[in-house]
């Protein structure tokens, strides 16, 4: 049997998989096989993954649609080794990624998480920046106070964990629309087990895509950080020192995706976001705020730019000349919540 699984969910991969894919099988560890979750791709990507004809990937087709949180889901039932790592279909692994895991895993075999530096990297494979500086452990609280903060960069490639780990917490969490913010929940519940190490090389890439109006998900996006809210507030029921870092910090993180997201709602035309407007979004993140009891330290409507944002999306001529204007200045967004 060998050591690692390394778990490829997909749906029309295009031409990302097939550089994904031979990022995986270049690994100068040998000790892997390369698990694929097809999800009825109909660009080719299931026909040439069999065309590869290499021992070491092992695909499961789905047999019929499946929504991005069913087939990510399949992960729990799937033979794997006995520790994985997940992986998106445009991110990349450089070739050293599970040898320096494997490091990892020998020099602190207690830990329940394994994280390495990394790289954004845009549509076209070049490096736009090094994630920040992380540290080199990290215990749940840590973890915690970092994700709120905005000190530390968390994507969800480029983790390794026990399969056992994984399967006890049932996968990655499936209540939230589209997984964005899942896999906070994910690394947080298996950092709490023990703690994580973090390599200091740089070992994989994140690509981040333009954001593009047409392909908007923003009822998704609002509809996700209300569960991930759910989950802080039953956090901080159970546990006065996690309580005390989302009442310091927690207003921080809501006020940093509040501002991403009305700008993204800007961005989107009123149809496509179901009539969703800024100021109504903006009222709703302070609900958000209440609930976690931080409404005091959380004032979204003193921010210029929020302010601003308000002005825009409520006359319809300036939303129209604003979403002209990104259409055809469109720029890849470097925010943790685009995946």
């Amino acid at each position: 049997m060998q050591k690692f699984s390394v778990i490829l969910p997909v749906k029309n991969g295009g031409s990302y998989v097939k550089e994904c894919v031979n990022s995986i099988l270049s690994q100068t560890l040998p000790d892997f096989n390369l698990i694929v979750l097809d999800n009825c791709s109909s660009d080719g990507t299931l026909e040439w993954l069999q065309s590869l004809k290499d021992s070491r990937i092992v695909i499961h087709e789905s047999g019929e649609p499946l929504s991005i949180e069913e087939n990510w889901g399949r992960i729990i039932n799937v033979k794997k080794n006995m520790f994985i790592t997940l992986i998106g279909h445009d991110d990349i692994l450089y070739p050293d990624f599970l040898a320096v895991m494997d490091r990892q895993l020998k020099s602190n075999p207690d830990a329940s998480l394994y994280h390495t530096h990394f790289n954004y990297i845009n549509e076209n494979g070049t490096i736009m920046r090094p994630c920040k500086p992380m540290n080199p452990c990290m215990n749940g609280y840590e973890f915690l106070q970092a994700i709120l903060s905005g000190s530390m960069d968390a994507m969800g490639t480029g983790f390794v964990m026990r399969s056992a780990d994984y399967n006890a917490l049932q996968g990655i969490p499936r209540k939230y629309p589209n997984l964005l913010f899942a896999d906070f929940e994910l690394w947080l519940n298996l950092i709490f087990k023990s703690y994580e190490v973090v390599a200091p090389e740089k070992c994989f890439a994140f690509r981040i895509h333009k954001s593009t109006t047409g392909t908007s998900q923003d009822i998704k996006l609002h509809q996700a950080l209300d569960v991930f809210i759910d989950f802080l507030f039953s956090l901080e029921k159970d546990d006065l020192q996690a309580k005390k870092i989302i009442n310091e910090f927690g207003a921080q993180f809501l006020l940093f995706y509040c501002k991403g997201f009305s700008h993204r709602l800007l961005r989107t035309s009123l149809k496509k976001r179901e009539n969703l407007t800024v100021r109504d979004f903006i009222e709703h993140t302070k609900l958000l705020a209440a609930k976690l009891e931080i409404q005091d330290k959380y004032q979204p409507e003193q921010v210029l730019s929020l302010k601003l944002a308000i002005f825009i999306d409520g006359n319809a001529v300036l939303r129209k000349l604003f979403l002209l204007f990104k259409m055809i200045h469109a720029k890849p967004i470097l925010d943790s919540w685009v995946a």
